[in-house]
């Protein structure tokens, strides 16, 4: 019954940042907000499984010890693109459940909270 509750809240929660993008922002700089939101939410809860379990970003106030901490690596977003398409070492694939659109916010978001966009 939880698992059911958790995954309905990510789907409302990803839901919600995707309707905000729909109402197409008024400039640069609502768009890369809302392009950080969703790379944020997707981040947090959003990607199955979420990146913060086994990621560190500080920004996102994540922990996981599995993967590379993005603080010390800071990928720029090309790099994080191609890891979400091929996946590498034990993370997955996102090939099949996260949009293009998706990966990019989240590669954005990604490079941009840890310092790697340049």
């Amino acid at each position: 019954m939880l698992d059911r509750f958790a995954a309905r809240a990510r789907r409302c929660a990803v839901g919600a940042v995707l309707a905000g993008l729909a109402c197409g922002p008024a400039n640069g700089a609502d768009d890369d907000a809302a392009l950080m939101a969703l790379g944020k939410t997707l981040f947090t809860v959003g990607a199955v499984p979420p990146c913060a379990i086994c990621h560190t970003l500080k920004d996102a106030d994540a922990t996981g010890a599995i993967g590379p901490v993005f603080d010390d690596l800071q990928p720029g977003p090309d790099r994080v693109i191609a890891a979400l398409k091929s996946g590498i070492g034990a993370m997955p694939s996102y090939r099949g459940s996260l949009s293009d659109e998706q990966m990019r916010a989240l590669a954005r978001y990604v490079s941009k909270a840890s310092g790697g966009a340049r």
